[in-house]
C-alpha cells in the first residue's frame, strides 16, 4: 500500500504544480488546501501554495523546472504523509487526485486554436488581436497622426 500511495501522492503534487500556471489554479488551491488542512494542522497551507505558484511563475526558464520538481516533490511528501496518517487506504487522497485532474481535464478542454486574419484595407502601425493581454509593453517612438500630414 505503501507504493501506491507514493504513485497517488507523486501524481497530486504533478497535477497540482501544473494547475499552478492555469486559470484553474483557484480552484485547485482550494481543492489541496482542504486536503491539506483538514486535520488544522498548518494554517499557513494556502499562503504556502500561493507562494508556490509566485515562485514557479516568477522563475526565469533555467529555474523554473527546478522549481517546479522541487514543488512537486515537497508537495508529494506532503500528500504521502498525510494518506499514510489517515487509514492508510489512500481513498481521501485518491478521490483529491480525481478532483486535481478532472480540473486538469477541464483546463485541456477550454484551450482552443485561434485563427486572426487582418483584411478590408490597410494598416499603418501594429496590429494587435486577442482574447487577453497582459503585460503587454510597446517600445517605440509615438507619432501624432496630425505630425504625418
Amino acid at each position: 500500500m505503501d507504493s501506491e500511495l507514493a504513485v497517488l501522492a507523486a501524481s497530486g503534487a504533478t497535477t497540482l504544480v501544473s494547475l499552478m500556471v492555469t486559470d484553474s489554479w483557484t480552484r485547485a488551491r482550494e481543492l489541496v488546501g482542504q486536503y491539506l488542512t483538514r486535520t488544522g494542522a498548518d494554517p499557513d497551507t494556502f499562503d504556502d501554495l500561493q507562494d508556490s505558484r509566485t515562485r514557479l511563475l516568477t522563475a526565469d526558464a533555467t529555474d523554473r523546472e527546478r522549481n517546479a520538481r522541487e514543488i512537486s516533490r515537497r508537495y508529494g511528501d506532503r500528500l504521502r504523509r498525510l494518506a499514510e496518517a489517515d487509514d492508510g487506504s489512500g481513498e481521501a487522497l485518491r478521490a483529491l487526485l480525481v478532483s486535481l485532474l478532472q480540473l486538469s481535464a477541464s483546463v485541456a478542454d477550454s484551450r482552443s486554436t485561434v485563427d486572426n486574419r487582418i483584411s478590408g484595407g490597410v494598416q499603418h502601425g501594429p496590429v494587435v488581436q486577442s482574447g487577453t493581454v497582459a503585460g503587454l509593453t510597446f517600445h517605440g517612438e509615438h507619432v501624432n497622426r496630425a505630425d504625418r500630414r
